[in-house]
């Protein structure tokens, strides 16, 4: 008699989600700091989004940028936890066929959107530090406008391929995914069809992405280093680079655990299965928590507006 998870399917109805296999007694524990990561991103997202808004003086291609950047990490994380607190609290295992797809599609195209905007913040402050007097006239509103437009266009049309092929795959092995949400290759490696297209593409995507991107951050940020050195007080550098610092920081994070669970789910057999799902959930939630602190809140102007909120209602 076969398992009600192992019968032929063609296209289930719905998916189970583990959440992180061989944890399963300490789900309740482990949502808790990611309950917190959660929390800190929505708040810090919308706190940008706000302050941005309605403070006239932000209204430039730097701020219009970290705009985009926290809408992306709005979507993404909300696009993974809510369903994930909800495994680990109620044991809501199920997700629909659609939802499960959705939600893979949602994923993967905000983080290359998001690797894309980290892209264009980068070469907006090349231009901001190395050629100052022509920032204003490279980067104009019209011109920040088609970098967003490539940004989300470039996302959509890379990962609509992902979704194409897995709904036209029969499923006839299991419904079971070992992981917190709908993430691609683990969807792949569910199909009783030939899948190496989608795999050697969503690779591909991957490697070439990545590679590119940190290819234009790494030759933004090498001129940046360039011009600061060149800058005439030890405390001006100090500064600077302090800033520079951190956000290198950041976009490391994000590369190294991107590139690790993409190279992990299809060729890591001997990594820990656990090990890899909480890497994978790190890589799409820390980045979320820290880019309205390092790029927002250590923004001088940011800073000081988010002060004088604090101190009117104070008053």
């Amino acid at each position: 008699m076969s398992d009600s998870n192992t019968t032929d399917f063609t296209n289930p109805s719905t998916f189970i989600l583990l959440g992180i296999p061989g944890l399963e007694m300490a789900h309740v524990w482990i949502s808790i700091p990611f309950c917190t990561t959660y929390a800190i991103a929505i708040l810090g997202n919308f706190t940008i989004l706000f302050i941005v808004k309605t403070e006239q003086s932000l209204h430039g291609p730097m701020y219009y940028f970290l705009c985009m950047l926290a809408v992306t990490d709005l979507v993404l994380s909300t696009s993974i936890l809510p369903k994930m607190l909800s495994i680990f609290w109620f044991n809501s295992r199920e997700i629909s066929f659609s939802a499960c797809l959705t939600q893979l599609y949602l994923i993967h195209c905000f983080i290359i959107m998001e690797s894309g905007i980290l892209v264009a913040m980068a070469f907006d402050r090349y231009v901001a530090i190395c050629d100052p007097l022509r920032h204003s006239t490279v980067l104009t509103n019209p011109i920040v406008a088609k970098i967003g437009l490539a940004v989300v266009l470039r996302g959509s049309m890379l990962v609509l391929p992902y979704v194409l092929l897995a709904r036209q795959w029969p499923y006839c092995r299991t419904n079971i995914i070992p992981h917190t949400h709908c993430e691609h290759m683990a969807v792949v490696k569910l199909a009783c069809a030939d899948t190496h297209v989608s795999s050697y593409y969503g690779l591909s995507v991957a490697i070439s992405v990545i590679s590119m991107d940190v290819l234009f951050i790494a030759v933004s940020y090498i001129q940046i280093l360039r011009a600061i050195f060149r800058l005439p007080t030890k405390d001006v550098r100090l500064k600077t680079f302090g800033t520079c610092g951190s956000h290198l920081c950041t976009i490391l994070v994000f590369y190294i655990s991107a590139l690790f669970s993409s190279l992990t789910y299809r060729f890591g057999q001997n990594v820990a299965l656990h090990f890899h799902v909480l890497i994978a959930n790190v890589y799409f939630l820390v980045p979320s928590m820290l880019n309205p602190i390092i790029y927002g809140v250590r923004t001088k102007q940011i800073r000081n507006r988010l002060l004088q909120l604090f101190i009117h209602k104070g008053i």
